[in-house]
């Protein structure tokens, strides 16, 4: 083989796959060190590990053979940027696209092992950021190895592109790619920022909902006040704001906000169809959830809810005293953190005139509030019929040994978007995760089997889409 991979029509990537499969356990003790690495972004005691950890994704390129690695600062936390660009001009150019920042740990009593003391269980590796998304992005950097290491190079050209502030909403990542777009200029972009539904049902995500993220506060008195004093006379501002919550909704379980609905892009047919095929059962998300009984929008399915509908829940609630024991107080302040996923076409700016407007015409004069929008994240769209996602299904079919299909996300990742507005390239999502991992809470959790099939399928990818 030459140095950007050789024969690819005779090889079929087959001998770099066979690497793969020989060095599986050192893959396992190399990813323990990336998952001990506590890069959370939102705490700003961690700055220094979200630092480190950068610099640590720096030192994997240069081992893999890429010329150009850089710890690149931001007006947050740096982007860890690579080049490998040896391969015959013809062939693709790939920005990959990821993040290493994960998510704060509380509550950590329920953890069942330490969150950055990664630990197997059974066919499982339990850390935080295992698969959100560490995991992915080691995954595909054992697939860069695998390549390098037995034919000299890649089979195409590359860009490594990770940051560190995905979990709190990309706040400098819009400005970076407007900055550097020459620099990240591209074919198209390969996503490991994804998942797959499950360790037997290979899938490609085609569809991603947005995210608007607000915090809310209510405030009565200048300070909590006796409840044996107060209480009767004045305004709770917990009891306030939690019936402005429920409010929210209607006895359907839709969204009561004024033209919440009015843009929502209906599914076709053929999606419908697919996600009812293709979809999580009740079951499975019963299951997953660790819930006995569902709830949501009436007239839609489970699984078109989490995939094809837009929602608004609340994500944390704070107000008064929450120690042991007890203290009698009416609190000052009550604050809840609103988050709302959404669809296309749905525009963010009437979202957030919509729950201003509803807070001016419900909330009591008793009470002043505010309401602090934290993030937007547009919803994505990709296209169906490249030929990046072809080679995408095809790796997926020989390495789980069953065609793939394709299925709407409910989360949400914001650089689609920009890729798509900034620099006009589509993306294609292909990780490793599975939808019971528990990203975002305790006990997150990566499924090896299906992480080792996630450097093989990354392997093959590169083969076919190079062709």
């Amino acid at each position: 083989m030459s140095p950007t991979g050789g024969n690819l029509q005779t090889t079929n990537g087959g001998s770099v796959v066979e690497y793969v499969k020989q060095n599986n356990d050192r893959y396992v003790a190399e990813l323990k060190d990336y998952l001990s690495m506590p890069s959370i972004s939102t705490l700003q005691e961690y700055k220094a590990e979200v630092e480190r950890t950068a610099r640590w994704l720096v030192s994997q390129l240069e081992q893999i053979g890429f010329e150009k690695a850089e710890v690149i600062p931001t007006g947050g936390h740096p982007i860890v940027f690579g080049e490998w660009l040896k391969a015959p001009s013809s062939r693709p150019t790939i920005l990959v696209y990821g993040h290493y920042d994960v998510q704060p740990t509380d509550p950590v009593s329920e953890w069942s092992t330490p969150p950055f003391t990664p630990t197997i269980k059974g066919d499982e590796i339990y850390a935080r950021g295992a698969a959100d998304m560490k995991g992915e992005g080691h995954a595909l950097l054992k697939s860069l190895e695998a390549w390098t290491t037995e034919t000299g190079g890649l089979p195409v050209n590359m860009k490594f592109f990770f940051e560190g502030e995905e979990e709190i909403g990309s706040p400098h990542l819009d400005a970076f790619i407007e900055k550097n777009r020459e620099k990240l200029s591209c074919t198209f972009c390969l996503n490991a920022d994804s998942n797959i539904s499950g360790p037997d049902r290979p899938s490609i995500v085609i569809g991603l909902r947005g995210l608007s993220y607000f915090e809310i506060w209510v405030r009565g008195a200048e300070s909590d006040l006796h409840s044996g004093s107060f209480g009767g006379a004045v305004a709770n501002p917990a009891i306030v704001l939690s019936k402005l919550i429920a409010g929210l909704h209607d006895k359907d379980g839709r969204v009561a906000l004024k033209g919440f609905y009015d843009k929502v892009r209906k599914p076709t047919r053929e999606e419908k169809d697919e996600l009812a095929r293709n979809g999580p059962s009740d079951e499975e998300l019963m299951k997953s959830a660790g819930v006995t009984q569902l709830y949501g929008e009436r007239g839609f399915t489970s699984a078109e809810r989490v995939g094809m509908r837009p929602t608004l829940d609340v994500s944390g609630m704070l107000s008064g005293f929450t120690g042991e024991g007890q203290k009698t107080v009416i609190p000052a302040v009550a604050m809840a953190k609103i988050s709302m996923r959404t669809v296309p076409y749905q525009d963010a700016e009437q979202l957030d005139s919509s729950l201003r407007e509803y807070f001016k015409r419900n909330a009591p004069t008793t009470v002043k509030w505010e309401i602090k929008r934290i993030s937007v994240s547009p919803y994505a769209i990709m296209e169906r019929n490249t030929p990046e996602l072809k080679a995408a299904s095809r790796a997926l079919e020989e390495s789980y040994g069953r065609p793939s299909f394709f299925k709407l996300e409910g989360g949400s990742v914001p650089v689609v978007a920009m890729l798509k507005n900034r620099l006009g390239v589509n993306s294609i999502m292909l990780g490793c995760g599975l939808p019971d991992a528990h990203i975002h809470a305790p006990n997150e959790r990566l499924h090896l089997p299906t992480y080792f099939r996630g450097i093989e399928t990354y392997v093959r990818f590169f083969d076919f889409v190079s062709r």
